[in-house]
């Protein structure tokens, strides 16, 4: 999912769980180019670090910077960019019409 940063949807794409995150974030992006034509940068999780951040300036001419827990925190926090998604999705999750938690016995 591609999202603003006021965490409103820009993009959303689904695809088999056997592909990994940079492979996802390819095609969500791929998928999004028209719509992120004046995007100048995007942020992400370290899951995403590495050739994509290559491929996204060369293809896209954005900066995709990957924002990082300092390795001195301890416990939770949040940080700065980095939930705006994840917030999107408890919105979602939020949402009666797309609940999916009913499932209390294996047979249902």
């Amino acid at each position: 999912m591609i999202v603003d940063t006021l965490g409103l949807i820009i993009k959303v794409v689904v695809h088999p769980a056997d592909i990994q995150d940079r492979q996802g974030a390819m095609l969500a992006i791929e998928a999004a180019k028209e719509k992120l034509r004046s995007i100048k940068i995007m942020w992400a999780d370290g899951g995403y670090a590495g050739q994509l951040i290559d491929w996204v300036k060369d293809g896209f001419n954005f900066i995709l910077e990957i924002v990082k827990r300092s390795d001195d925190e301890k416990g939770f926090k949040v940080l700065p960019m980095r939930w705006i998604v994840e917030r999107t999705f408890g919105w979602l999750g939020r949402n009666r019409r797309l609940s999916k938690d009913y499932e209390r016995l294996p047979s249902s």
